[in-house]
């Protein structure tokens, strides 16, 4: 979370010490200056080059200059970078622009401009006009401090800033130095340039750091483009899932551009949990529609029932392609506990399949609807088998004595056998054939006398049935170990 202030609050700037009652510390920052490098006039020119002038007197300018402000890198400050000679810079400022910073307003005050007799006055007294010479320390941690110190200070004498403000970079370079120099107008020009436009990844830390500096008004829109809640994520993540597995036309490229969204998002939990809440979703659909084929309702008219049974059709095939989809995607991120569980626990739905494969309507309308069930049945098994998802006893025994059934019916109904039908029941056999192996031996003997279907006409072409049975044997036949 970003931390920002819920009230109203003053800034302070970095200078505390011209703002305090004490002379000693005053006279620190606000004291005659003998000697400064003086600011180029070349330099000057050409920065002020692109700030259209707000009043007669121009920045830099000398002659009718009434202040002179000596820019230096503060040595004793933290962080400080090496000094070089553009670290000590002399300008020419005009008092009645500098008072558009409240920092200068308040530092030009007569509160300010006539300190105590015993410290050094802050007027030059030999001069005609009366000039005030100022030093002004810049603390910083990157090289172009001074340079942003000088920008801001040339935007006093304009109303356009957008001539100098015109990059993210920029703006946040300056709305440090116009915080610090309480100079509203450059403070709302920057804020104002940052929220409207784009940022990278580095631009985007610089605002996050700089938002607890701004009041809760200003920092309102930037904070506005991050998360506003905690589910923000999540629900960004399901609707994207969703869109692709419904709605979009190029569905093949969405679902693989939103799996590597999956992949790549930072919080596994919250991955884990958008996308079990579209596996239940997905898997209700299937279920009711196989519920309402396998019990229609023949109170209506012939062709209005053989109807409503081919959506129903329709309705579970499309489903279970989906169901499919996210299977996949949660045992690739190692999140399919709670699938497992729940695929296990589905008694009635196993039955309704029982029911409707056994049919014939179906092979016309869905012929691959048996293919589609029995994947998803054998992702959720293989990641079991092979530890991917770990499954505590019980759930491995109701996920085989459940959907051993469905195997056996689509084996011996679903005419003719495709190859990529076939291999896929046997891959499914030999996985349930492995979770029964991980079970006690009175479970597993019941469960393994169902699997006598397996088997086939030559005994060598079902080598997994017979590895079972003699594994089975081999534990029912060695001897009890005794304690002690």
């Amino acid at each position: 979370m970003i931390p920002t202030s819920s009230k109203k609050r003053q800034r302070v700037p970095y200078h505390t010490s011209a703002m305090r009652n004490s002379s000693a510390e005053s006279s620190q920052k606000i004291r005659r200056s003998t000697s400064a490098t003086s600011f180029s006039e070349a330099s000057a020119a050409s920065a002020a080059a692109a700030v259209v002038p707000r009043c007669s007197t121009s920045f830099n300018e000398s002659s009718t200059a009434d202040v002179i402000l000596r820019l230096y890198i503060d040595i004793d400050a933290p962080y400080t970078v090496n000094s070089t000679a553009g670290d000590d810079v002399q300008i020419y400022l005009h008092s009645n622009v500098l008072r558009r910073s409240k920092y200068f307003a308040a530092l030009l005050s007569d509160r300010w401009l006539n300190p105590n007799p015993a410290t050094n006055n802050a007027f030059d007294t030999d001069n005609e006009h009366k000039i005030l010479r100022l030093n002004f320390g810049v603390s910083s941690n990157k090289p172009n401090s001074i340079a942003d110190h000088l920008a801001v200070l040339q935007l006093l004498y304009t109303d356009d800033f957008s001539s100098v403000i015109n990059s993210v970079s920029v703006a946040l370079d300056l709305l440090p130095v116009a915080l610090e120099l309480l100079f509203e107008d450059c403070v709302k020009a920057c804020v104002k340039f940052i929220e409207a436009v784009p940022w990278t990844e580095e631009e985007e830390t610089r605002v996050i750091e700089v938002i607890p500096l701004l009041r809760e008004e200003e920092s309102k829109e930037l904070l506005s483009r991050f998360s506003p809640n905690e589910n923000c994520g999540e629900d960004m993540l399901h609707g994207l899932i969703l869109s692709a597995i419904h709605n979009h036309p190029n569905m093949a490229f969405v679902k693989a551009f939103v799996a590597k969204l999956l992949r790549d998002f930072a919080s596994r939990d919250s991955a884990r949990r958008v996308l079990e809440r579209a596996f239940e979703e997905s898997l209700k659909v299937v279920k009711e529609s196989l519920e309402e084929y396998s019990s229609p309702d023949f109170r209506g008219d012939h062709n209005e029932t053989e109807a409503i049974q081919r959506l129903n059709l329709h309705t579970a095939m499309t489903n279970g392609r989906h169901l499919l989809w996210l299977v996949e995607r949660m045992i690739e991120l190692r999140v399919a506990d709670s699938a497992v569980k729940e695929w296990s626990e589905q008694a009635a739905f196993t039955a309704d399949l029982q029911r409707a494969f056994r049919d014939d309507a179906w092979r016309n309308i869905v012929p691959g609807l048996p293919a589609v069930i029995m994947r998803c049945t054998c992702k959720l098994a293989n990641a079991v088998a092979a530890g991917t998802t770990l499954a505590a006893r019980q759930v491995r025994m109701k996920l085989v004595k459940d959907w051993l059934p469905v195997l056996i019916v689509c084996k011996d109904n679903v005419s003719p056998l495709l190859p990529s039908h076939k291999s896929l029941y046997l891959e499914l056999e030999d996985t349930f054939l492995r979770i029964i192996s991980t079970l006690p031996m009175s479970d597993s003997q019941e469960l393994l006398q169902q699997c006598l279907s397996f088997s086939t006409k030559n005994v060598e072409d079902c080598p997994h049935l017979v590895t079972a049975f003699n594994t089975w044997f081999r534990r029912a036949t060695r001897p009890a170990r005794v304690d002690g």
